[in-house]
Order: structure tokens, then sequence, then C-alpha cells
């Protein structure tokens, strides 16, 4: 399905609840929009050069393929971790208001990056079995009230026709990784997450979403996990990336 046929289903269930006034800025926008033209321009890109594993952005002039220091330097279980955009500017700030605000709606606009990811050379012409969410351990999905990551990879399953499926569960309860540097996030989240009970992934190609892509720490021992119980391989992709 092209980007196009992709973005038009969102368009078409959000108007159907919200007014037409951009979510950035109140300028009236097109029915189903949700930011006008001057506020989607400001949306910053993530522009080659950018390392395949990570997605993160390179200042220097390099036309090749290639993976940056910190991940040359790790281990991370994904195929590779794909974003569009650079969580900044009104990318974080809706991020912010969807992800700690309580405004829901905004899962619209963000999947809409989210979708766009789709158009990407790593993951334009792959075929997935199952699209899997980043899970919140319960007490925090009690505290929030849902998970940003599933209500993303609902409307993208949705509109991108790949199967949802909710394999992962988390079972440990982390603290913010927002204090650590990306050893200490690896060692935070080793055994946090499972497979779900009676859940079976062997032989699956597995498409993981999330919100924003940092270290690519929680990314990869997601992955981890899928592999292990027989994942063949596991791709990721964010709304954006910090």
């Amino acid at each position: 399905m092209s980007i196009a046929g992709i973005r038009e289903p969102f368009r078409v269930i959000g108007s159907l609840f919200y007014p037409a006034l951009c979510a950035v800025c109140d300028d009236s926008v097109a029915t189903g929009e949700y930011l006008c033209a001057s506020c989607r321009a400001k949306a910053p890109r993530l522009n080659p050069p950018f390392c395949a594993k990570c997605s993160e952005a390179f200042p220097g002039a390099i036309t090749s393929a290639f993976s940056c220091a910190n991940c040359a330097h790790r281990t991370l279980h994904f195929e590779a971790a794909v974003a569009v955009y650079r969580s900044r500017g009104i990318v974080r700030k809706l991020l912010h208001q969807f992800k700690y605000g309580q405004q829901r709606h905004l899962k619209h606009p963000l999947a809409l990056w989210l979708s766009e990811t789709l158009d990407d050379a790593r993951l334009r012409d792959r075929r997935f079995d199952a699209i899997v969410p980043v899970p919140l351990h319960a007490a925090r999905e009690r505290e929030r009230g849902f998970n940003q990551a599933e209500l993303l990879a609902e409307l993208l399953s949705g509109t991108a026709g790949i199967p949802l499926h909710g394999a992962l569960e988390r079972i440990r309860y982390t603290t913010t990784q927002t204090a650590y540097d990306r050893s200490e996030r690896m060692a935070n989240l080793r055994n946090a997450f499972r497979l779900r009970k009676n859940v079976d992934v062997r032989g699956w190609r597995v498409l993981l979403i999330d919100d924003v892509l940092t270290t690519g720490s929680t990314l990869s021992e997601c992955a981890r996990v899928l592999k292990q119980g027989g994942a063949i391989s596991v791709y990721a992709a964010t709304a954006a990336r910090a």
C-alpha cells in the first residue's frame, strides 16, 4: 500500500471526532488534517546520511550504507530501527502532549509520521507477519491510562493491513531511562520483557513499534526476547528519533 493510501484512513477516522484545527497553533485546517501547512513544514526530518542500524543522523558526507560507532560497539538485536522525524520542536511537543498530557487524539498525526517509515528502503519491500507494540508494565499503564505504543500500532495495523499482536508483556517495573547512559539502560531493561503465555512467534517476521527511539535499548531487548522465541527477524519503527 502506498503512503498516500495509508494516510487517508487516519484523516477520515480522526475527522469524525475532533475539530479541524491545527494541533500546534490552532489555525483552521482541512477536515481530517491535524497540522497546518506551516507547522507541518516545521517538523524536523531525519536526512541522510544516517546509521543503517539505528537511524542516527551523521553530519559528514557519506554516500554508502554505514553503522555508527555506538552500534558498532554493542549488540543490538533488531535488524534496523527506522524513524523519519527527529524528536525536536513540534514533533517533541506533540509526543509529550500525547504521552503525558492525555491528548490521545494526537495519536493520529503521530501515526502519520510513523506510517512514513514504511516508505524507507529498509522496510519498503519487506513482508511482516505481525506488528508488535512495545508493552508497558501493568502498573505504568494504569498510571497513564493507555500504552502509547499500542495506540500507534493499532492505527498502523489497521491501515497497512498487517496483523496487530500483543506478543510481549513487561514483567518488571523499571525506573525511568532518562538518567541512564546506554550501558545502564541495557542493564536496567534486562529480563524486563517476556512472551505472553501461549504465544508462539516461531517463524514470524516482526515489525516492532514504539513512540520514540532514543538509544535503542528498549527495542533491542524486545527484539532479543522475540528472537529467543523463534522470530526470524525483527525490524523496528517509531514516530520519531530522539
